[in-house]
């Protein structure tokens, strides 16, 4: 069975909607700025791509659930919303035959700490130190509800199955960018194994939340040159110390390819392979040669029924980062040759999505497939010599004529993917 992707719903800083997002892209745009949601001065990095102005209750009809989403569900409802509308499928009111898979990511880790913070003040002990058992007697009684409802991680997947009464299977990923990317590949694969007739599949995430920032900023992967603004982030630059957070969700609507051409729909392209390997040099630095990615890469081909010089396009996942980038180029030249294979990361423009950065890659591929046309790697001035050997597309759009892409997807802990993508 060949597996079509008929539907692409993108809700991200750059524009909600798949178009307004695209567009934005292909012009070179980018979404990052200082951060306007809170005070921002006391993490090492001030910047993020944020989305503004979205209502939950513009995406779900269930007012009780609208209040209880965070941002992270609320970006996940619109960008499925959106895929629907965009494949033009008319789902039934009840998947009572349970025909409608569901698989989204996500890197959802605390609802606002806010709801605790009042109780943890009060419950010091004289030398200034929380005393445990004081906490526990006072936020019985004081700690909001919601902090453990909205903290349920994978409450993303509640929400749009209630929406769209959905019985059939479904998995929740948490992760990183590997998170969306194996949540398209299991719906892929279910679809495959008639588990289902259509399948949901994405992720989303909202890591400019301090909380998350604050555990981004420790990690050392952020960039610290705030004073750059949007040209902070560089992905394959020499220059560059680090990649910027951005929020959003990215989903997609796959259906059995017969069955979508039968019904008349308009097919962005086909997921033909996919890939996963794993680092284990470091909990939080990837394989220098690239080596777990590359095997992905030739994974996702063989699946697909494709060589490397097949490849016309590569969604790259160009986060930025010191080790990252140069790993990355690595296992492409590994994968694909050293012959200057068509490249490029949107991470300077979206910033980085987390757990919806796979997802996004595969949409971009997709639309990369349907419009022979490729996004920029923005702010890549001086190309690192260790990310030599493939065409980045720096600065500006390109036209492409390309039969099959690749979209790539790496987790913070080593986890790496590839989907393999064929023109309808």
């Amino acid at each position: 069975m060949a597996v079509a992707i008929t539907g692409i719903g993108l809700c991200t800083p750059l524009g909600k909607g798949t178009e307004e997002t695209w567009s934005a892209l292909l012009e070179g745009e980018s979404a990052i700025g200082p951060i306007e949601g809170y005070d921002a001065q006391s993490l090492r990095t001030q910047l993020g791509a944020e989305i503004k102005e979205i209502r939950g209750r513009d995406y779900a009809t269930n007012r009780r659930s609208v209040r209880t989403m965070t941002p992270h569900d609320v970006y996940a409802m619109a960008a499925v919303k959106m895929a629907i509308e965009d494949s033009g499928l008319e789902l039934p009111e009840d998947d009572a035959d349970g025909r409608i898979a569901l698989f989204t990511g996500g890197d959802k880790q605390v609802s606002d700490p806010d709801y605790f913070s009042e109780s943890s003040v009060a419950a010091r002990d004289d030398d200034g130190q929380v005393s445990m058992s004081r906490f526990g007697e006072l936020a019985y009684g004081s700690v909001h509800p919601l902090f453990f409802i909205e903290g349920i991680q994978g409450s993303s997947l509640f929400y749009i199955s209630e929406e769209y009464n959905l019985r059939g299977p479904n998995t929740y990923f948490s992760g990183t960018a590997e998170a969306g990317a194996f949540a398209i590949a299991r719906g892929a694969r279910a679809l495959r194994r008639g588990e289902a007739d259509v399948a949901l599949v994405g992720a989303s995430d909202a890591p400019i939340f301090w909380w998350h920032m604050a555990a981004w900023d420790t990690l050392g992967v952020l960039t610290g040159r705030n004073e750059l603004g949007a040209a902070a982030c560089a992905p394959y630059d020499r220059d560059r110390d680090g990649t910027v957070m951005g929020e959003g969700g990215a989903f997609l609507v796959l259906e059995d390819l017969d069955a979508a051409q039968a019904r008349g729909a308009d097919v962005y392209a086909v997921v033909a392979g996919s890939g996963a390997g794993t680092d284990l040099d470091h909990l939080d630095a990837p394989d220098a040669e690239g080596r777990p990615l590359a095997a992905a890469v030739a994974r996702a081909l063989e699946q697909a029924g494709a060589s490397a010089g097949d490849v016309g396009y590569v969604a790259a996942h160009g986060a930025g980062t010191r080790d990252g980038d140069a790993s990355e180029a690595a296992a492409l030249r590994t994968a694909l040759g050293s012959n200057g294979a068509v490249a490029s990361s949107v991470k300077a423009a979206t910033g980085h999505l987390v757990a919806a950065a796979g997802a996004l890659n595969v949409a971009l591929a997709a639309l990369a497939l349907r419009h022979g046309k490729v996004p920029p790697t923005l702010n890549l001035a001086n190309l690192d010599p260790d990310c030599a050997g493939l065409d980045w597309v720096p600065g500006e759009a390109r036209d492409v004529d390309a039969e099959v892409a690749l979209a790539v997807a790496r987790g913070l802990e080593g986890q790496n993917v590839a989907l393999a993508l064929r023109r309808a």
